[in-house]
């Protein structure tokens, strides 16, 4: 599809523009996250055991992706568990270890919630040249890692 003429922006504008998108996406979030009975935190990680798939996390690799400490994430998942969004599942090449599945029903819950926006969300993606998505994939993605790179670098200074 060709681009469609688009309004001019300065960097400024830009910023503003993220700014509001990033407070109507956590102000979003929390809607999301309190009708399905989970805090902001549970329904990142339960967002991370969706996005695995059949390629099942431990706790370890929950707990890097939600950036808390692996303590943290014990409380993460019982209080998953607990509301019936995920269930623990022995490690099959290390016994020690258990992987963390997502339940069919809350994976429908979670769906029937999200389906709305998310196809809100393709129909605008429609109005954009391939070469146009193209672009805004790679704003997403580097500016997702310039944004955990300055957590990070935030939680650095706070231990020093």
């Amino acid at each position: 599809m060709p681009a469609k003429p688009r309004p001019t922006a300065s960097p400024a504008q830009a910023l503003e523009a993220m700014d509001s998108l990033i407070a109507a996406h956590l102000l979003g979030q929390q809607e999301m996250a309190q009708r399905l009975g989970l805090n902001i935190t549970d329904l990142l990680c339960f967002a991370c055991v969706l996005k695995a798939g059949d390629n099942l996390l431990t706790a370890g690799d929950l707990a890097a992706h939600a950036h808390v400490t692996t303590g943290a994430m014990t409380g993460i998942i019982n209080r998953l568990e607990r509301a019936g969004f995920v269930t623990r599942r022995p490690d099959p090449t290390d016994r020690r270890r258990v992987r963390v599945a997502a339940v069919p029903s809350a994976v429908t819950r979670v769906q029937a919630l999200y389906g709305p926006y998310y196809a809100r969300l393709n129909d605008l993606f429609a109005s954009y040249s391939a070469d146009e998505i193209a672009v805004l994939t790679d704003w997403f993605t580097r500016t997702t890692g310039l944004a955990q790179t300055y957590i990070d670098e935030l939680r650095v200074q706070d231990k020093e």
